[in-house]
This record gives structure tokens, C-alpha cells and sequence, in this order.
């Protein structure tokens, strides 16, 4: 049996089959060396080391199948010296680049076996992004950082919008992004992203938002579009650098819609009482609530409750969120406060001789005298930021600084919350407890059924089965909760007469005013809110606020 080689046959012929594969196997992997050499440079690996190596492998495989006497086995031999040394290769310049530039991968395989453009057009779900510009993003072409941040962009947007998110907040931590949907003013958590793939992600939004790809440390903002099945949706992007990698909030911007008093959340006694003030000819009504509750959404209702072609109607506001047809309204811009402060701008309003007048942010207290001293002629609505109504009388006295003229022309204050809705079509009912219903004075006669979110229902299979209409979240939009005073000559007289917070209270709850908790047990009567949704509403600054009152008893 020949040792030297196996190509030779016993009786001196020689096989053709395995000196043209020990050919070709050979000069295969001359091309295999230049291609390390080449790409080696391209990815900044040790060019000399792997060369080395790569040479080695194959001269020592070649050698020894020759060696070796069954031809079959050296193949072997060789094959696994030359094969292993470039899999050792391949992963480690794969370790020195970016995902889209990875070779062997699973998805670069893919790649290989499908036609590039079918697979853009496929990822795309219906959605296409417009700059700042208001250009249409081409798709970016494939194996670029563009088309990796394309690609998350489809998926993340697309989920988003089915989820009706009004935010989207992408937070680095230590190994990925944390990735969180604002939905209905609830921050619902989503599966964590791959830090690299967020990156490409913000990377992409960056160009879309016409901004510095480069920079980030420096907060950026940027604004674009995304079209789903022809639908415009516009989002605003900010973005800002942290110790731990860059964050990126994405904000949905809806147009706003300027709602009647009766859209708004109030109950029908509240309505009516509201619908009374038109009836004045001065007065200032004092709309409260914390910050991100609607306020806003109120102020313009009660403002829109007033015919504008009978009235003249001025507002001021340092940031209007919509329009109101036929309603002068000023704002308060940066420009102004080099020449001007808010109280005297309000003042120049005033000159105008308005019937009706709206004030935003009143935290000033010489805005306080003069729309208190205004409001002996004049309506007036003004906002405040506070817990409760309690809360916010007292603030407006505060601020006018003296009593009588801060009670004398006040018509009323409300106070509210904005809390989800339930979803009308996957809601579930249930017998709610009397004791709790005559706790807060509710005829158990007339209320049969309390409802709350339904409870996940699975098919065959064992799959939850998601409502398409609330996405699974057991809510849909949101709605107000309020408490409302409404004030007469008897109740002005016992205010002034009120020496400290729980005289006021007291003053209040013999007018029969209704705290918000009661209130919203009202409407989760209706069907429209849950128990355990006014417990999350009203947990937080409604408790600090009874706590202060109670130690101020």
C-alpha cells in the first residue's frame, strides 16, 4: 500500500477524480489568503498574524493529506485545518463590527437566499417615514446602519400605532434599551431591545428628524411622519445623552380637538350647574387640577360654552394647545419677557374691553388682583395648578391677597383628574357591595352592576385571545373626573368669615360639594371607569392633599 501519496493507484495509475479535487481544494485556498489579507485591513484586524496563520493551516493540511495513505481521511485533514482556521476568523472580525457587516450569520445567510428588494419591500407593514423636510424617506439600502435602523423602525412604529401609544421612551441601561408606550397617560413597559439595535434605531429617527447624526451628548429635537396604510401620524423625537448611552423620547402629536362641556367628563348635575354661569355677567371661575390632567381640555371647553358672536372673547396663554374659532387668543411667547411679564400683558388685554376673558397659569399674584378686580364686570376663567378645590381657593386668596376681594366675584372652582376609560366592548360586569354603595350615597336599588377590565380569555390552543379594540390593555381613551363648587352669596359670606382650612372644608360639604373619590364612584356607576382605576388616578396627589388637611385639624 503507497504511503507517500493516495492519488496513486495500486498498478501506477494515477486517479484523475483525486488529483483534480487535490487542485482545486489547493488553489482555492490561495483566493482564501488574499481574502483575509483584504479584509483583515477593512476591519482593522492584525493583518500579519492572520495571514500567518491562514498560511499555515493550509500547508500543514495539504502535507499531511498528502502523507496521510487514505485519501479520504487527508481530505478530512485538510479540510478541518484550513475550515477551522477560517470559522476562527470569521468570528472574530465578526466581533469587530457592526451587526449589518457580520458574515455567516443566520441573517446573513438569509440574506443570501432572497432577493434583497422583496425582503425591504416585506419588512416595511404598510409604513412610510416623511422628514423634516416633508420628503419621502427612501429605503435605504441593505447591510447599512440606515437599513438595520429602518428595520426597527418598522417594527417599533407599527406596534406603537396598533397600541394607540401617545409616547415612546427608550431608556439605555446597562446591556439594552428599555422600551416603554405611553398608552392612555399609562407607561406600559415592552420587551427590552438590544442596545446596538436601539442605536441604529435613534440613528435613522436622527436623519428623518433632520438632525446631527454625531452628536450625543447635546439634547436634540427633530420632528417627522409616518404614514400607516395612508393615515398621517407626526411624531416629535428628543434626544439627550446620559451616562449610560443616548435616550430618546418619541411624542405623538394629534390634532387637537377643542371639546363641548358636555365631552369633556362632567356628570349631568355638573353640566347644569356649569351651563348656570353663562347666566352671569362677571365672576371668575378658577379651573384646577395637577399637571397632565386635562385642565386645558376644560379651560377651552368653558371658554367655547360662550357664544363668540355674542361676546367678545379674549384669552392669554403662554402655550396654546389648538384653536378656538372666534376667540382672540394672545400668547404669552420668550420674546415677550424681555419687555413685559405676564400680569401686564394681561393687563393689556384687558384694555381691549373683552366680555369674557381666559387667563392660563395663574401663579402670579398681580395677576391674581387684577383678575379679581376685573371679574366685578367681566367673566373670567383662569387655571391654576393644584390638588383640590380646597387647595385651590385657598391658593387664590393667597394670591390676591386680600380676602373679601378674592371671595366677593368668585363664581366657582372645579378641581380634576383624567382617568382611562373601560373598553365598552371587552369590559366585564360584576355585583358591586352595598355597603360601599350607600357609603357614598348611591341608590343600591338603581345600580345592579359595577364593571372593571375583562379578564383574558385563551382559544384552543391555549393563546390569549386580544381584544382588537383596546389592544388587550382593558381600556380605551380617557375621561375626567371633577369636583365642582358653585358659589352664592351664603357661601362667600361663610368664606370670609372662615379663619382657617377646615372652615373651608366644612363650608364646602354643607353646599353638599362632592370630594372627587365621590364623584368618581358616581361614574364608575355609570359603567364608564373602574374601581381599581380611580384607586391609580386618585392614590397620589389626592392623598397627599387629604393628609395636609388632616393635619391641619
Amino acid at each position: 500500500m503507497p504511503t507517500a501519496t493516495a492519488i496513486t493507484q495500486i498498478g501506477g495509475y494515477i486517479s484523475l477524480v483525486k488529483l483534480i479535487s487535490l487542485i482545486v481544494l489547493f488553489i482555492a485556498w490561495i483566493p482564501l489568503i488574499y481574502w483575509v489579507v483584504a479584509d483583515a485591513k477593512k476591519v482593522h484586524a492584525t493583518v500579519a498574524n492572520w495571514t500567518t496563520v491562514m498560511f499555515l493551516a493550509g500547508a500543514v493540511g495539504f502535507f499531511v493529506w498528502l502523507l496521510i495513505p487514505l485519501f479520504i481521511i487527508g481530505l478530512c485533514m485538510y479540510l478541518l485545518a484550513v475550515g477551522s482556521t477560517a470559522l476562527l476568523y470569521v468570528v472574530h472580525r465578526n466581533s469587530l463590527v457592526d451587526t449589518y457587516e457580520k458574515i455567516l450569520t443566520a441573517e446573513h445567510i438569509k440574506s443570501l437566499l432572497v432577493n434583497e428588494e422583496k425582503q425591504a419591500q416585506k419588512i416595511t407593514k404598510g409604513l412610510e417615514f416623511i422628514t423634516a423636510n416633508k420628503n419621502k424617506a427612501p429605503i435605504p439600502q441593505m447591510k447599512t446602519p440606515e437599513f438595520f435602523g429602518f428595520k426597527i423602525a418598522q417594527e417599533v412604529f407599527d406596534d406603537a400605532i396598533w397600541k394607540r401609544a401617545d409616547s415612546i421612551i427608550l431608556r439605555p441601561a446597562a446591556q439594552q434599551y428599555d422600551v416603554i408606550f405611553v398608552i392612555d397617560g399609562v407607561a406600559e413597559k415592552q420587551e427590552p431591545q438590544e442596545k446596538e439595535d436601539i442605536e441604529y434605531f435613534i440613528y435613522y429617527l436622527k436623519n428623518l428628524g433632520d438632525l446631527d447624526t454625531k452628536e450625543r451628548r447635546k439634547p436634540q429635537k427633530g420632528k417627522f411622519r409616518v404614514n400607516k396604510d395612508g393615515q398621517p401620524f407626526d411624531w416629535e423625537v428628543t434626544t439627550a445623552g446620559t451616562t449610560a448611552g443616548e435616550q430618546a423620547q418619541i411624542k405623538h402629536f394629534a390634532e387637537y380637538n377643542v371639546m363641548k362641556i358636555d365631552e369633556i367628563g362632567l356628570l349631568p348635575d355638573q353640566i347644569e350647574s356649569i351651563n348656570k354661569l353663562k347666566e352671569n355677567d362677571n365672576g371668575v371661575f378658577i379651573i384646577s387640577g395637577p399637571k397632565k390632567n386635562g385642565v386645558t381640555s376644560t379651560f377651552y371647553a368653558m371658554i367655547k360654552n360662550h357664544d363668540p358672536f355674542l361676546n367678545n372673547i379674549n384669552t392669554l396663554e403662554k402655550q396654546p394647545a389648538g384653536e378656538l374659532p372666534n376667540v382672540t387668543q394672545n400668547v404669552y411667547s420668550m420674546s415677550d419677557t424681555g419687555t413685559t411679564t405676564y400680569a401686564r400683558r394681561f393687563q393689556t388685554m384687558l384694555r381691549t374691553g373683552p366680555d369674557i376673558v381666559g387667563a392660563e397659569h395663574c401663579q402670579e399674584k398681580e395677576l391674581a388682583k387684577l383678575a379679581s378686580s376685573a371679574a366685578k364686570e367681566k367673566i373670567l376663567y383662569i387655571t391654576m395648578e393644584t390638588k383640590s378645590v380646597i387647595e385651590a381657593v385657598t391658593a387664590w386668596i393667597q394670591l390676591v391677597g386680600d380676602k373679601n376681594n378674592a371671595i366677593k366675584n368668585l363664581a366657582g372652582i372645579s378641581n380634576q383628574r383624567i382617568i382611562r376609560k373601560l373598553c365598552d366592548q371587552c369590559r366585564e360586569a360584576y355585583e358591586p357591595n352595598k355597603d360601599m354603595l350607600r357609603k357614598f350615597n348611591i341608590p343600591a336599588d338603581k345600580v345592579k352592576l359595577f364593571y372593571r377590565p375583562g379578564q383574558v380569555q385563551y382559544d384552543k390552543h391555549g393563546k390569549p385571545i386580544i381584544c382588537q379594540h383596546c389592544q388587550g390593555t382593558g381600556f380605551y381613551g380617557r375621561t375626567a373626573i371633577f369636583e365642582i363648587i358653585i358659589l352664592n352669596d351664603e357661601i362667600r359670606q361663610a368664606l370670609q368669615a372662615a379663619q382657617k382650612t377646615t372652615d373651608i372644608v366644612n363650608i364646602f360639604r354643607r353646599a353638599k360639594m362632592l370630594y372627587l373619590q365621590e364623584q368618581a364612584i358616581r361614574k364608575v356607576a355609570t359603567g364608564v371607569i373602574s374601581i381599581n382605576e380611580v384607586i391609580r388616578a386618585l392614590s397620589g396627589p389626592q392623598s397627599d392633599s387629604r393628609k395636609k388637611t388632616q393635619q391641619k385639624k
